[in-house]
């Protein structure tokens, strides 16, 4: 896979197409928005879905660890869908989620709306925000944005995903979204939609325009995204 670099708060960042971030200055991988155990969630509840999102989300996680050997692996919230995923657990996905976290030296947990405690029994430090350097990683991008001179910010939450125009039609990704100062990641979990980067609330975030990664097999689709109110379609 091919990634791209990015430059936010003088950090070098890489975008991966598996929709992760590395801060390799930092030993640092970057997921957001697992929503582990999401159909055992709807389940519950009558709406019967296959029940291997977890596995499937957890299989990807594994190798991207393995690709990138983090020290720290920051999970940026909604890493369960509820907070009784954990407990719902196979006992064969929590040893594999147990096998992954042993791998790296640490695990934040920054918490989401989703999973706003941290998940019983399992190792890692749990906050609100992590700020580490110029950096600030939360679940929810601030709608005030990174302060003038307080580095760059790090979030997930709104599932970014953008339409790119081409020849043969449109084609829906889901993507990063990123301007000067603040990247929104990719949601990482199996059962996960998205919300288009035009829509007013994830748009909103970047009234001056900025880019987005679309995520393909192995490398990265980048185009403009316009100001807010020049917005329409994305460029080929």
């Amino acid at each position: 896979m091919i990634p791209a670099p990015l430059h936010i708060a003088g950090e070098r960042l890489m975008l991966d197409p598996m929709g992760i971030l590395a801060w390799p200055a930092r030993r640092s991988l970057v997921v957001s928005d697992l929503h582990l155990e999401k159909g055992s969630h709807f389940a519950a509840r009558g709406a019967f879905v296959p029940p291997y999102d977890t596995r499937e989300t957890l299989s990807k996680l594994a190798l991207a660890v393995r690709r990138h050997r983090p020290a720290r692996l920051i999970l940026l919230g909604d890493s369960f869908h509820d907070a009784g995923g954990c407990e719902r657990m196979a006992p064969a996905d929590c040893a594999a989620l147990g096998r992954i976290l042993a791998s790296v030296e640490e695990t934040v947990w920054v918490l989401g709306n989703h999973d706003p405690v941290a998940p019983p029994g399992l190792p890692g430090l749990a906050l609100h925000l992590l700020a580490d350097g110029p950096l600030t990683f939360r679940h929810e991008a601030d709608p005030r944005g990174p302060r003038p001179g307080a580095g760059g910010e790090v979030s997930g939450h709104f599932h970014p995903k953008a339409t790119l125009a081409t020849r043969a039609g449109g084609i829906t990704r889901p993507c990063f979204a990123t301007d000067a100062r603040r990247v929104i990641l990719p949601a990482f979990g199996a059962y996960t939609g998205g919300l288009d980067v035009r829509d007013p609330a994830l748009g909103g975030l970047f009234p001056r325009g900025g880019r987005v990664f679309l995520l393909g097999t192995d490398r990265l689709f980048s185009v403009p995204l316009p100001p807010m109110r020049r917005r329409a379609e994305l460029p080929a």
